[in-house]
């Protein structure tokens, strides 16, 4: 008999804005976006349609005063314009969700940046990990994004790179925090959640970044895969 045909699995991208000091890391998503493209994965992008916390001047490295910018409008620049507001992403239309790193994860899908342990998540950013959580459908975040996951996911073991002052904040909401270089992922297979440290290592070369995003992807379809056929 002829092997069974393979379904290219389904996966949303959340994005947070476009640029590492306000918005979605672009070498991150990038990566991200080419990983799943390898894997053959169908990606559908999502951004919270509102204005970003702030906006900075990347070349200057400063706040851009009187700038104001929408989160998904901006995000809308690393998808090619096939975006939709983070509203309508619902678990039951995919097979795994994926979060790229960079202040804006930390700025504008949670005030992690401003509030440190004291933080909230914006609510349709913690419907979205709390319906694929109860959905038993898997989870990847790199960076600075996994601090969300600490905060929302009951028990979630997480890696932001070395201990760090970041670490600390997530081990106080309950989770767990595992050190790991930048071309590693850590697996939570109870909570089928993937992370891997990418930038948290803010001097490591863009391909040994990649490496990391790389092996967080394969992981994440991996599970997607098993929960699937389960």
């Amino acid at each position: 008999m002829p092997p069974a045909p393979t379904v290219s699995p389904t996966v949303a991208v959340v994005l947070s804005g476009c640029g590492v000091n306000d918005g979605s890391e672009i070498h991150e998503s990038v990566s991200l976006l080419l990983n799943l493209s390898r894997h053959g994965a169908a990606v559908k992008c999502f951004a919270p349609d509102r204005p970003q916390t702030d906006v900075i001047d990347h070349a200057r490295g400063e706040p851009a005063q009187g700038e104001s910018r929408n989160c998904m409008v901006e995000a809308a620049r690393i998808a090619r314009g096939d975006i939709q507001p983070l509203e309508k992403l619902r678990a039951a239309d995919f097979d795994a969700v994926f979060f790229p790193g960079g202040f804006g994860a930390a700025k504008n899908l949670c005030d992690f940046a401003t509030r440190g342990a004291d933080m909230k998540v914006v609510p349709e950013v913690e419907r979205v990990l709390r319906d694929f959580t109860d959905a038993g459908k898997p989870i990847g975040m790199c960076c600075i994004a996994p601090i969300i996951a600490a905060r929302v996911i009951d028990g979630a073991t997480i890696t932001l790179g070395d201990p760090s002052d970041a670490s600390r904040v997530a081990e106080s909401f309950g989770a767990t925090h595992e050190p790991r270089p930048v071309n590693e992922i850590c697996v939570d297979e109870t909570n089928r959640l993937v992370t891997a440290p990418a930038y948290m290592h803010g001097d490591a070369p863009i391909h040994r970044v990649d490496e990391g995003i790389g092996k967080m992807v394969e992981k994440t379809l991996e599970l997607a895969s098993a929960a699937a056929t389960a």
